[in-house]
């Protein structure tokens, strides 16, 4: 008997099994991108604190960011923002060098969870070079101030890897990171959410 071909999906908590290979947009629920977020570990898990810094956290740190240093962004740019990693909530945060090692089959990977996420919420299946850049910057902001609040890195060496950010030195709520407990890692996510949708 011919050998079976390995499973391909991934079951959710909301019931919803996702297919990686093929994943449709019916299939991901906010929800259950919350959950997988608020439990996946920036920096693989090496931070401060007595919880994981997780990429829930994260992708509302980059939203916030990319909101202050951009002039008025609409809600849906935000929510692009947003939803930067979320293909993560199933398959993982895998740090840049070995994304890079996987090469491009990996990425193309990504590309459609992406889309397929973007057109649950009524976006784009890909946000504009132009927006991506935007939020690739704010991203680098967001890893500048995690790497040296919370993942040991001196100054000069987070400048090296992520560059200083610019027009945050004068706003305080991105002085004092903290790690949090997943549940409420996932309600931060899902309040970000939903102050970005109808």
């Amino acid at each position: 008997m011919a050998d079976a071909a390995p499973r391909a999906w991934q079951r959710m908590l909301s019931g919803r099994r996702l297919d990686l290979l093929d994943p449709s947009p019916l299939d991901i629920e906010i929800e259950d991108i919350a959950h997988g977020l608020a439990r996946v570990a920036r920096w693989n898990g090496q931070t401060k604190g007595d919880h994981a810094f997780s990429v829930a956290q994260h992708c509302v740190l980059v939203e916030q960011i990319f909101a202050h240093c951009n002039d008025r962004p609409s809600k849906q740019l935000r929510l692009v923002a947003l939803l930067h990693d979320a293909p993560e909530y199933v398959i993982g945060d895998m740090i840049s060098p070995f994304k890079a090692a996987l090469g491009v089959d990996y990425k193309a990977f990504e590309h459609r969870l992406m889309a397929a996420i973007h057109i649950r919420f009524g976006l784009p299946q890909k946000a504009t070079d132009e927006i991506e850049a935007l939020i690739k910057q704010a991203d680098k902001m967001a890893a500048y101030l995690e790497a040296t609040q919370l993942a040991g890195f001196s100054i000069p060496e987070a400048e090296k890897f992520f560059g200083r950010p610019k027009g945050l030195s004068g706003d305080r709520k991105f002085h004092a990171l903290e790690t949090l407990p997943t549940n409420d890692a996932a309600a931060l996510y899902l309040s970000a959410f939903k102050r970005l949708t109808p």
